[in-house]
């Protein structure tokens, strides 16, 4: 790994299959070992259920409130500087239940590639 500074680009935020903005702040096959993403949801809408396959993600909320569901614990609520671990393969889930947008990195290890996301069959 180099030291570089990147930038993201805001234009290149897409609204993903799964119900959510992303915004890919860090993703290079470049750096196998971690991608970090911008999500964002808007008020009232609940992702789709999915896992990631053999990989790891870690929320870190920034905006907004939320609830989340990860495999078998009980929904959570969840707001600004609140941390999610999410393990490999287990199911997850979030839904915006406040006013505003609900915002939060995602930072995967390895890094996230669309293989590796798996919706689950309700």
């Amino acid at each position: 790994m180099k030291s570089t500074i990147h930038q993201p680009d805001p234009t290149t935020e897409i609204l993903t299959r799964e119900g959510c903005w992303i915004l890919e702040s860090w993703n290079s096959p470049s750096d196998a070992a971690v991608s970090i993403a911008r999500a964002r949801v808007t008020p009232g809408t609940t992702t789709q259920l999915h896992h990631l396959l053999g990989v790891e993600e870690r929320y870190l909320i920034i905006a907004g409130s939320g609830l989340v569901k990860i495999g078998s614990l009980a929904p959570a609520k969840v707001g600004p500087g609140d941390i999610v671990v999410i393990p490999a393969e287990e199911s997850q889930q979030i839904t915006n239940d406040g006013k505003m947008d609900l915002i939060f990195y995602c930072v995967c290890t390895p890094r996230f590639t669309p293989a590796c996301y798996q919706p689950c069959v309700v």
